[in-house]
């Protein structure tokens, strides 16, 4: 499973940046006391000395704090020695450093606790997540398989955009969904549908009994202004694809024509609104030959904007990055789709990719097992 991981680095032993910016406020001791010795103003700028260890309490432990602190009161000491004022305005100057000192080794240690319930938090919801959204293998049936996942709630890395594939024995069938809203209850929401779906995928011998049971499992479950939109596909036999869409974002067809959206042949309304009307889900039949390749995602990423607002071009990017291993196109995809948004996604995204490989030019190695 090709999949963004994310790390916390421990509190006490941070990362390279961190400790460069550690010596930030070092620098700026030394840069007061160099401005204090080059001017002959006194003690006109010794209060900035205490901005070294305020400083330190964002980026050092308490310790390292309290080092940078006593350095502050010692070059204060060293630079008012030789002048002429009175001991009650030295002490009170010096005093206000250590007092600062203090506060900020206090201040460390506080971030420095949230820190470590933000690292058991962020462990706790990496479990959730491999839970809910298990590994895919990177081959699957007679598929090349791969697949990319960004949480938009960050500190969470978990979200409301599902996916899973199973292998039945009525073919390969996969479903890529967007639950409506986000956090906990669009975790809860997409727990339900992977749930319902890995189990009928495996018992209903047609597609739209899939998409039926999971209709109704979300008919019983869901408030009635939620829904989830969802692309269900199989492959029942060689040479023809299966799709289902339920209110979502087209898949993406890539074949020796070219890049083409597979748009609904009917409009079915999303997931959980079936009791509301309008057009059932349809299945629709798709050809899918060796080589061809299918692209399933969610509207987090045709919905990315950059600075000028401009909404990422999919279908013009996609042929820029196809190759014949699906783990290095998504790379190359997720990739640009970063470089668009600057760095940071605003919402769930998920792309799964599916490419059935040219008969004997791909060795078949033993598919890994599928929970």
């Amino acid at each position: 499973m090709i999949q963004a991981r994310f790390f916390l680095s421990d509190p006490d032993r941070p990362y390279a940046p961190a400790r460069l910016s550690g010596a930030v406020p070092v620098l700026l001791i030394c840069a007061v006391a160099l401005l204090d010795v080059l001017t002959g103003a006194g003690i006109s700028w010794l209060p900035l000395l205490a901005v070294g260890p305020a400083l330190a309490a964002a980026v050092c432990g308490p310790w390292g704090v309290l080092r940078i602190g006593l350095l502050a009161v010692a070059v204060g000491g060293f630079l008012i020695a030789p002048t002429d004022i009175p001991v009650r305005g030295r002490a009170i100057m010096l005093i206000a450093v250590a007092a600062v000192t203090l506060a900020s080794c206090l201040a460390s240690l506080l971030r420095q606790r949230r820190e470590r319930v933000l690292a058991a938090v962020r462990s706790v919801a990496e479990a959730a997540q491999n839970a809910l959204l298990k590994p895919v293998p990177a081959r699957v049936g007679q598929f090349q398989v791969a697949v990319r996942y960004s949480a938009a709630a960050a500190e969470a890395r978990v979200g409301g955009d599902l996916y899973a594939l199973v292998s039945s024995p009525y073919g390969v069938r996969v479903i890529v969904g967007d639950v409506r809203g986000k956090g906990l209850p669009a975790v809860s929401t997409a727990a339900l549908v992977l749930g319902v779906f890995r189990e009928a995928a495996y018992d209903e011998p047609d597609l739209l009994d899939v998409v039926g049971r999971i209709e109704r499992s979300l008919a019983r479950n869901l408030a009635p202004d939620d829904f989830v939109t969802a692309v269900v596909a199989g492959y029942p036999r060689s040479g023809r694809m299966e799709i289902v869409n339920c209110g979502h974002a087209p898949p993406l067809l890539v074949n020796r024509s070219g890049v083409v959206a597979v748009e609904p042949t009917r409009p079915a309304p999303p997931l959980g609104l079936g009791s509301l009307g309008g057009e059932l889900p349809s299945l629709q039949l798709v050809p899918f030959d060796d080589g061809d390749q299918m692209l399933l995602y969610t509207d987090g990423v045709i919905e990315a904007r950059d600075h000028g607002r401009e909404y990422f071009p999919l279908m013009e990017r996609v042929p820029r990055h196809l190759c014949d291993e699906p783990s290095q196109t998504l790379a190359a995809l997720h990739g640009d789709l970063l470089d668009h948004v600057g760095g940071r996604l605003h919402d769930d995204a998920a792309l799964l990719l599916l490419r059935k490989p040219v008969a004997g030019a791909v060795p078949a190695p033993a598919e890994a097992p599928l929970g």
